[in-house]
C-alpha cells in the first residue's frame, strides 16, 4: 500500500516513522503500513523519554557496583541490559534484522518501567539509561541526541563507542528445561544454569509428571539437549 511518508512524519515524527519501517517487517520482506503501529511506536518513544528525561540520573563516573551487590529486581534488570546489548550487537552483526533489534530495545524498556519505582541504585539507572539511549541512536537519531545532552553528555553521539555486554552478566542464573516423554512435552524444569547434563537428565527422570506419564514402561534412552530439553525414549 501506498502512503506518503511526509504525512507520517508531520503527525507523529521523523523518528516514530523512521523506526516503524525498521520494527513493522524484515529487510527481505515487504511492508504492509499500518497507522496504528506507527502510534505504538510513539507511544514506545514517549516512554524512553520519560524514562530517560524525567527519571533521576547519576553522575556518569559513578561505578554501578557489583552484580552480587545488588538487590535481585536490580541484578535481574542489569542482566536484561546485557542481554539487550548482546542481542542488537549480534543483530549488526550481519543479520540485520533491526525489527529484532527493536522488539529487544521495547523488552528492556518494559522491564525498566516494572522495577524503576523499586530502589534501583542511582549508579545503574544511569548505567542503563545511558546505554539504552546509545542503542536507541541508529532506530531514532534525533531523539537519542536529545536525550543524550538530557543525561549531560557532551559532543555527537557519532563519536561515542557502541556499549559492550559482559557475556558473563548476561547468563541467566536459571535456565528453563523442556522434558519431553517420546517426544510429546510432560514437564519443564527450573535448573541452575551450569547444572551438568548428567545432572538434567536425573531431574528429568525423577521428576513426577514425567514418571506418570510413562506408565511403567521401561526407559530406553534420556537424550539431553544442552540448555534446552530432555528426550526420554520409553517403551
Amino acid at each position: 500500500n501506498i502512503v506518503t511518508p511526509d504525512v507520517m512524519v508531520e503527525r507523529y515524527g521523523a523518528d516514530a516513522t523512521r523506526m516503524y519501517t525498521l520494527f513493522a517487517t524484515s529487510p527481505d520482506r515487504e511492508l504492509d503500513w499500518q497507522d496504528a503501529g506507527v502510534e505504538g511506536v510513539s507511544r514506545f518513544l514517549a516512554k524512553v523519554y520519560r524514562f530517560v528525561a524525567l527519571a533521576p540520573s547519576a553522575d556518569n563516573d559513578q561505578p554501578a557496583g557489583q552484580a552480587e551487590e545488588l538487590a535481585p529486581a536490580a541484578r535481574q534488570l542489569l542482566r536484561k541490559l546485557h542481554q539487550t546489548i548482546q542481542r542488537v550487537t549480534d543483530d549488526f552483526g550481519g543479520r540485520w534484522h533491526f525489527n529484532t533489534s527493536i522488539a529487544a530495545l521495547m523488552e528492556l524498556m518494559n522491564a525498566c518501567t516494572a522495577v524503576q519505582e523499586r530502589a534501583l541504585p542511582a549508579a545503574l539507572l544511569g548505567e542503563i539509561q545511558r546505554a539504552f539511549v546509545l542503542l536507541l541512536h541508529p532506530f531514532a537519531p534525533y531523539l537519542a541526541h536529545e536525550l543524550w545532552e538530557k543525561l549531560g553528555e557532551q559532543g555527537s553521539l557519532l563519536r561515542v563507542g557502541w556499549p559492550e555486554y559482559d557475556a558473563a552478566l548476561a547468563r541467566e542464573d536459571e535456565i528453563e528445561i523442556a522434558v519431553q516423554v517420546n517426544g510429546k512435552l510432560r514437564s519443564r524444569l527450573l535448573v541452575p544454569a551450569n547444572t551438568s547434563d548428567d545432572a538434567v537428565r536425573e531431574r528429568a527422570l525423577a521428576d513426577e509428571r514425567v514418571r506418570s506419564s510413562m506408565n511403567g514402561k521401561q526407559v530406553v534412552k534420556a537424550i539431553v539437549v544442552p540448555g534446552k530439553l530432555v528426550n526420554i525414549v520409553v517403551r
